[in-house]
């Protein structure tokens, strides 16, 4: 008989660095679909796994990391958690602080998170404040509330966010057998593709995999500063998720790209949304903008003939298409309803099969 999956703590307790008596805090995060790509495959030549991170709780991969964070927090004592965010974040923060009786304090940009994010963290029962400023400016306030007041900081900085997001890795290899030959993700906060690449050290290291993949993590082309080296002030992106200038893991997330021989582009927001559109008509699979940066950089590498035939990628999709609905039904054309009347024969033709 099947048993029910456990969340990503009990189920690779191994590779987690806490007590083996610590109170779980968990919402069975993690266990999410790796499903093979038609289209990509076919584009690539080669053979295409998408990792549906939209499947977790709250929708976005970000559950993984948390149930850590939340789970070291209550251990250690913490009363409040606190996080800035461009929406996720702040969705699994709240979800996962209410199941611990933590009181979620979640910082966001001013007008900059889209509404069904904000929902979620409204409907958790966080104390949300709207900062003037980006991201990186919700950050800095965030470090500065967990240093000077008794509450535990949990964005990716906290070292446990990045031990439950790494286990993504442990499951594709456990799906595929093998690791890939080429991973590849979105960067924003750059804290995933630190995760991932962990990850894949930590089963090699353990035998469960003998080869590492190539990284390759792809910004929006408005809100690039690892692409371009710089600290960009004023990042521009339809994607909100990556929209961050001054990237938390920006260090390691370079030693990542570096140390497995992979890349770090920039994708634009016209390749971000066709990515989108293409991959829900094709594959049936719905990501939000943010999530859509690692497809559309597939697919440009592709199409620029830099992807070798006959490799195994696997592709990270990070949050689902409900969280913002607005940006890709505002970016098409508005499609107007066919309305009839009740008849058989009016339906069939007004759906094409007359």
């Amino acid at each position: 008989m099947a048993r029910p999956w456990r969340g990503v703590i009990n189920e690779y307790r191994d590779y987690m660095p806490l007590d083996a008596d610590v109170d779980v805090i968990t919402l069975c995060e993690g266990g999410t679909p790796l499903v093979h790509a038609r289209w990509l495959s076919e584009l690539t030549r080669g053979e295409v796994f998408v990792k549906v991170e939209g499947q977790n709780p709250t929708g976005s991969f970000k559950d993984r990391g948390m149930t850590v964070a939340i789970t070291g927090a209550k251990a250690d004592g913490a009363k409040a958690v606190v996080c800035a965010s461009t929406g996720n974040t702040s969705a699994s923060m709240t979800a996962y602080a209410t199941r611990a009786d933590l009181v979620p304090i979640v910082l966001v940009p001013h007008g900059k998170i889209a509404a069904g994010k904000m929902a979620q963290a409204i409907m958790h029962g966080a104390q949300i404040i709207q900062v003037q400023g980006g991201f990186d400016e919700c950050l800095e306030l965030s470090r500065a509330l967990a240093k000077e007041y008794p509450v535990a900081l949990v964005n990716s900085v906290n070292p446990l966010r990045i031990e439950g997001q790494k286990t993504a890795s442990f499951e594709i290899i456990d799906v595929l057998g093998k690791a890939p030959d080429i991973h590849v993700l979105p960067v924003g906060n750059a804290g995933n593709i630190t995760a991932y690449w962990k990850g894949f050290r930590e089963y090699r290291a353990a035998g469960i995999s003998d080869s590492l993949p190539k990284m390759w993590g792809f910004q929006a082309a408005g809100s690039a500063p690892i692409v371009e080296g710089r600290i960009i002030t004023e990042p521009d992106t339809i994607a909100t998720a990556i929209r961050i200038g001054n990237p938390a893991s920006w260090t390691l997330a370079e030693e990542a790209r570096d140390e497995s021989g992979g890349r770090i582009s920039a994708v634009t927001d016209q390749q971000i949304l066709a990515a989108q559109r293409n991959l829900g008509a094709k594959e049936g699979i719905f990501v939000e903008p943010g999530s859509a940066a690692s497809v559309a950089g597939l697919v440009a590498a592709a199409e620029a003939g830099e992807v070798e035939p006959g490799q195994t990628i696997t592709v990270t999709v990070t949050g689902h298409g409900l969280k913002d609905i607005d940006t890709p039904l505002s970016h098409r054309d508005p499609i107007e309803p066919i309305v009839i009347e009740f008849d058989v024969q009016a339906a069939a033709k007004a759906a094409g099969l007359e």
